[in-house]
């Protein structure tokens, strides 16, 4: 009885040592929690956004998931973009846009002159002639011509790394003349095409531009078998200034036709700066 009264009391003393052990351990446990939370209010080195990196890093186990994802948008933003053009890429400086407009009498050229010029593929307003028309419409100079433009032509062309030309070809018929204020509205300029066997269809045209004070210059489009003439018999028929340019060109070849482009750009700029 003794010996197990004496083995009962033997194993109380135990469990209190223990538990005394436990809270001492606890106690010192929160005494050294307080003592690092004191520390770092007292420093002010434990800011929010450190203990929110501190739980994103034991969240993902490592710290290192942050930069890699910031090192794979550099990456995509960084791609080249071979597609592009040069001046594209500059971004200080953004493309020069100038709207052209491209006129004349009928059958003269127009439509052929956006067509072979844009680098875009151009809209078109063509359509059929019919027997209607047939009395306003003189198909003398111009016998194999089956459609006409009803509204406008459109085309587009890059002269120079930031410089792009928006052309606008207008309808050659008198009953369209209506249209042309709007056409023009906001061009810089205008190149007046030049049928020689049918010469006084562009006077309406060079007055039209006169009138308004539009920089323009003369572009006679040589036909086929049409006869050559000199560019000063041109002009002195045309009673056109000196100070207009006129050349000669063919509105189907695109050399030709970026010339009279870059001739009236030219005179527009000096008419502009006067």
């Amino acid at each position: 009885m003794d010996s197990a009264v004496s083995d009962d009391t033997a194993v109380a003393e135990d469990k209190a040592a223990a538990g005394k052990g436990a809270a001492g351990t606890a106690a010192a446990a929160g005494t050294g929690a307080a003592a690092a939370t004191g520390t770092a209010a007292a420093t002010g080195t434990a800011t929010a956004g450190e203990r929110a990196a501190a739980a994103t890093d034991a969240g993902s186990g490592t710290g290192t998931a942050p930069a890699e994802d910031a090192s794979v948008e550099v990456m995509a933003v960084s791609e080249p973009e071979e597609s592009l053009k040069a001046w594209q890429l500059d971004r200080s400086r953004a493309p020069v846009a100038t709207k052209i407009v491209i006129a004349g009498g009928f059958g003269v050229g127009k439509t052929t002159f956006v067509g072979s010029v844009s680098e875009i593929p151009p809209l078109r307003t063509e359509s059929l002639m019919t027997a209607a028309s047939a009395a306003t419409d003189d198909l003398t100079a111009v016998p194999n011509k089956v459609t006409t433009t009803v509204a406008m032509d459109y085309g587009r062309i890059t002269l120079d790394n930031d410089l792009v030309l928006y052309l606008f070809g207008t309808p050659g018929q008198q009953r369209f003349w209506f249209m042309w204020d709007d056409i023009v509205r906001g061009a810089i300029g205008a190149v007046v095409l030049v049928d020689t066997r049918r010469i006084d269809d562009c006077f309406p045209a060079l007055d039209y531009f006169e009138t308004c004070g539009l920089p323009y210059i003369v572009a006679v489009n040589h036909f086929e078998g049409a006869e050559a003439f000199d560019p000063s018999a041109v002009r002195n028929a045309l009673s056109v200034a000196d100070t207009v340019p006129l050349l000669v060109m063919d509105a189907r070849q695109r050399v030709s036709a970026v010339e009279s482009l870059m001739a009236l750009v030219r005179h527009a700029l000096v008419s502009g700066g006067e």
